[in-house]
Parts: C-alpha cells; sequence; structure tokens
C-alpha cells in the first residue's frame, strides 16, 4: 500500500468535491404554522415539487433532517441520460408492451425537462452533452452491449455506435477494456451548482427551505396533517415525502419499499497538462460491464478525475474506501499511479424491488422514491409531476404512478441483503476476471 503521505493530497477532504463550488445551506428560518404542503427531504425531486407548487400557488416547507443540499442528490456522480438505464435492465420484466412504451417515453421526457427546466430558469449547472461510453469488460460482455445497443436504438430512439477495441482509445485512453458502445444522448452535471440553483429557483417560487427540522412523527388530523419535527410542528394541508436514499424508518411502509445502498467516489488533485485529452479525449461520461461497475468523468471543467465503484461487500469508512477505489482507478488509466486524492466520500442510493422509481400516495401522504442510480433528471422530472398530481393539476401521475409499489427484501433486511449481493456480484465480476486474464 502507497504511504498516504504520498496517496493523499494536503487538502484531501472527506467530502464531495462538489461542496467547495456549492456548499450545503444551513437554513434555520422559523417553521411557518400552517402550510398546504409540506415536503419531506430537500433533493432535486423535493425541491423541483416545491417549485412546481409554489408556482402553481400553494404555499411550501420543504424540511430536511440535515443541511440543505446534504443528502444524495449532490453526492452522485452528476450523470445525466434519457432512461437508457431502464431499457438495459430487469425493470422491463413483467411490464406490459405498452406500459413499457410510456416509461420510456417518460424517461425520455425526463431528460427533455432536466434541459429545458436549466435553459428557462437560467440555471447555474454546467450542464454539458458530451456522451457516455460503456466499456466491455470481457469480449463476451462486447457482444453483450452490442445487443443492448441495438435495444437502446430500438427502444429509446438514441444513437448508441458500437466502438471496437481497436477504436476505443478515442473514447478512453486505456487499454483495459474490449471496446463499447458511445451513447450520445447522455451527459453531466455539476450536482450541488444544480441543487443550489434549485433551491434558489424553489425560493423564487415562494416556497421555504428548513434545515434541521428532522421529521419525527406524521399526524393525521381529519383531512389535514400536523407534522412534528426537531424544530417544531406544522399543520399541513398534504405531505410529500421524497427521501430516496435517506428515507430511514419514519413510515415502514416506505422503508419496506426502498432499500439504501452506499455509494463511493474520489476525486483526484488537477491532472498535468495535456493528460485528460489523453484518458478522455471526449470529456465523455464513463462506465462499463461489471457488476461492480467502474463509474468515472471528469470534473466539469475538466481538470480533475471523478472516480467511482463500491469499494467492499460491506459499508466501510470513506478514507479506506479512498484507497481502494484509487487503486481500482489505476487499473484503468496506469498513468493516475502517481495523481493524489483530494476528496472522498460516499452517498446512498434508493433501490427498489422492481428497479423502477414510484410516484403516487399512501394513507394521503404523496410519496415520489427509488430513483435507482438513475435520479438526476428523473427525479426533477417526478418531482414536478406528483407536484401537480396532489395539486389535481393532472389526473393521472403518469407510467411512474402505476401499479404496485412492491415490498423489496433488501428495504426489509438490508443489513443483510446489500453485503450479500455485493459479495456475488464481486464473485461473478472475479469469475470474468479469470476469462480476461486467460485472454491476456
Amino acid at each position: 500500500m502507497r504511504a498516504d503521505a504520498l496517496l493523499f493530497h494536503d487538502d484531501f477532504r472527506l467530502a464531495p468535491y462538489w461542496w467547495d463550488a456549492a456548499p450545503p445551506e444551513t437554513s434555520r428560518v422559523a417553521l411557518p404554522p400552517s402550510v398546504d404542503l409540506v415536503i419531506v427531504g430537500s433533493g432535486y425531486c423535493g425541491l423541483s415539487a416545491a417549485a412546481e407548487a409554489a408556482r402553481q400557488g400553494a404555499s411550501v416547507a420543504v424540511l430536511d433532517a440535515a443541511e440543505i443540499g446534504a443528502g444524495g442528490s449532490t453526492r452522485s456522480g452528476g450523470m445525466v441520460s434519457s432512461g437508457q438505464k431502464l431499457a438495459l435492465t430487469d425493470a422491463i420484466r413483467g411490464v406490459s408492451a405498452e406500459r413499457l412504451g410510456r416509461l420510456m417515453a417518460e424517461s425520455t421526457a425526463s431528460f427533455d425537462y432536466l434541459k429545458r427546466l436549466i435553459a428557462d430558469e437560467a440555471l447555474d449547472a454546467d450542464l454539458q452533452i458530451t456522451g457516455r461510453f460503456f466499456g466491455a469488460f470481457t469480449p463476451g460482455h462486447f457482444e453483450r452491449l452490442r445487443r443492448q445497443g441495438d435495444l437502446l436504438r430500438e427502444k429509446t430512439g438514441v444513437t448508441a455506435h458500437v466502438v471496437t477495441r481497436a477504436e476505443q482509445r478515442v473514447m478512453v485512453g486505456s487499454d483495459y477494456y474490449y471496446g463499447g458502445i458511445l451513447v450520445d444522448e447522455y451527459g453531466g452535471l455539476h450536482t450541488a451548482k444544480y441543487h443550489r440553483a434549485l433551491r434558489e429557483l424553489a425560493r423564487r417560487c415562494g416556497a421555504s427551505l428548513h434545515s434541521h427540522a428532522a421529521v419525527e412523527r406524521i399526524e393525521r388530523t381529519g383531512t389535514r396533517f400536523r407534522v412534528h419535527t426537531a424544530r417544531g410542528k406544522i399543520d399541513a394541508g398534504q405531505v410529500l415525502v421524497a427521501t430516496n436514499g435517506y428515507t430511514g424508518r419514519l413510515l415502514p411502509f416506505f422503508s419496506r419499499r426502498v432499500l439504501p445502498v452506499a455509494s463511493y467516489q474520489i476525486a483526484t488533485e488537477p491532472l498535468p497538462p495535456g493528460l485528460m485529452e489523453v484518458l478522455n479525449p471526449g470529456r465523455r461520461m464513463i462506465s462499463d460491464s461489471k457488476r461492480n461497475l467502474f463509474y468515472t468523468r471528469p470534473s466539469p471543467d475538466g481538470t480533475r478525475m471523478l472516480f467511482g465503484s463500491r469499494p467492499s461487500f460491506r459499508e466501510i469508512g470513506e478514507r479506506a474506501a479512498a484507497r481502494i477505489l484509487h487503486a481500482k482507478m489505476v487499473q484503468l488509466w496506469p498513468a493516475l499511479r502517481d495523481v493524489r486524492i483530494t476528496h472522498a466520500w460516499k452517498g446512498y442510493v434508493a433501490m427498489t424491488g422492481d428497479k423502477l422509481a414510484h410516484i403516487g400516495e399512501r394513507d394521503g401522504v404523496f410519496y415520489a422514491l427509488g430513483c435507482n442510480g438513475n435520479g438526476v433528471a428523473l427525479m426533477t422530472y417526478l418531482g414536478q409531476r406528483i407536484a401537480r398530481t396532489l395539486l389535481g393539476l393532472d389526473a393521472v401521475p403518469g407510467a411512474f404512478g402505476e401499479g404496485p409499489f412492491p415490498l423489496s427484501p433488501g428495504g426489509m433486511a438490508s443489513t443483510l441483503i446489500v453485503p450479500v449481493g455485493a459479495a456475488l456480484y464481486q464473485l461473478d465480476d472475479c469469475w470474468n476476471g479469470r476469462v480476461r486474464g486467460a485472454l491476456s
């Protein structure tokens, strides 16, 4: 193991790189005694819902247990798509062709909605549509990715290019992969800048935001609710739960349906001049075909490499994770061996039993949950959709509001399910690694 003094930068921080430019916010504004809508959770979904509801004339209070912007929204990789992941997961199994078509249409609409919202509201988000390269870990994975590219073109209408191993250095300056596919309709943004812009938008529309206001109990009082928080009580006409990977145990119906899974990332110090052009010439988003995949991208200013993966089959500290992630990053890019790490962090992704996001209402409480690692555009869009639904502006909530919200075995036993699942993923990757070794 390299000495920590060589691996970690002098200014190393256990915090997201994104927070340097737009840190989370403490907002101890007094809670209003009564509002039309209380939103629990200040992520992209909650803020999008707040902006839409307030724009429509509702009085809105957004509550967060921690600082505004300290949760999963600003801890992700900031990759943005039009729903390609949905077409490539088991989520489509058992779904009727008619509903699948509408799910894909709404997923595509979420990408368009995000771009339009950022442009129309002049949101400072560093959105860049540069494409995403999916690398094949083995030759067999290359054939699978080729088929998935065909499926993407058919189901979503995106532009997907097959990239052979001989051509892949145009995408990624490495021989680690056996080719892959490039999807043009993919991009990235600055997670914390976008979050800051959304909370500014919500306030401009009239919503109030309240940090350190953990919700302790939601009590039905006739046709209204009394929301008990760590900072007092609020009377609310309606309640929306938009907590995703930070849902906790407050409402058992939701906690049994959402599994929080930790995702870890690191950021490098600024790279030497010209190195980014070698490693990632197109400044693209990059991930691969492993179960425990690598996902990586340049920082929006193009100076640093951001890299994520799951470092262990159980949760570990971010500093220990950073050592493992650095070693994984060097497998992909040996040229980064002597580049130091400035940031390491983790965030929780909300996974559901059917790998679909869900919006709807349970016992009078509305919800929008389950980003499944694809939340930047989708949860922004679903926040707006559920706000219009609960205000009675849309007759139906859309395809993500149909059907049952199934129990998640992991949501009921996450301390067991996540480590076991991660261990099985690692075994699968190890087997495929042996296949790679036999081919070397």
